[in-house]
């Protein structure tokens, strides 16, 4: 098996909150991620697609059309957006690294026909990142897929 991996870029804003918690308890977790007008990251994504090479093209999957996809799902829906605002997929969701890459994942998985959706890392920053596998999946079809993370938040 051959994994083939393309990385996109693009810039957001969020802010974390749970509205079930106390004010003081939202400070106490989230600190200064907590405040109510956001910051912005420049996020990294790579997504990596596994899968036999075509003998008649040598690819797992056209880059080209890989790349069109990317741009779609991830680049148009949320890049100069803020996630908690203007992202109908996150809403609901605490915009975490680890809840955007499983909602990238949801996004991605129907749109590879060729090769499988094999990892999705969101950078959040060069020394944070969350991963969202199909091992973490359980392989299951139509299962949200679990994120793992790396980092810690300063």
């Amino acid at each position: 098996m051959i994994r083939v991996t393309r990385k996109v870029e693009f810039s957001a804003a969020h802010f974390y909150h749970n509205p079930n918690f106390s004010a003081e308890e939202n400070h106490r977790i989230f600190g200064k991620c907590n405040n109510p007008h956001g910051h912005g990251h420049n996020y990294s994504v790579e997504v990596t697609v596994a899968g036999e090479p075509d003998p008649s093209t040598g690819m797992v999957l056209n880059l080209k059309e890989l790349k069109e996809i990317l741009d779609r799902e991830i680049c148009e829906r949320m890049d100069h957006r803020h996630l908690n605002y203007e992202v109908p997929e996150l809403a609901g969701q605490i915009p975490t690294c680890e809840n955007l890459a499983a909602t990238i994942w949801r996004l991605l998985d129907p749109k590879i026909t060729h090769g499988r959706l094999d990892r999705v890392r969101v950078y959040e920053s060069p020394e944070i990142f969350a991963d969202c596998t199909m091992e973490s999946n359980g392989d299951a079809p139509g299962s949200a897929p679990s994120a793992g993370s790396k980092g810690v938040r300063a």
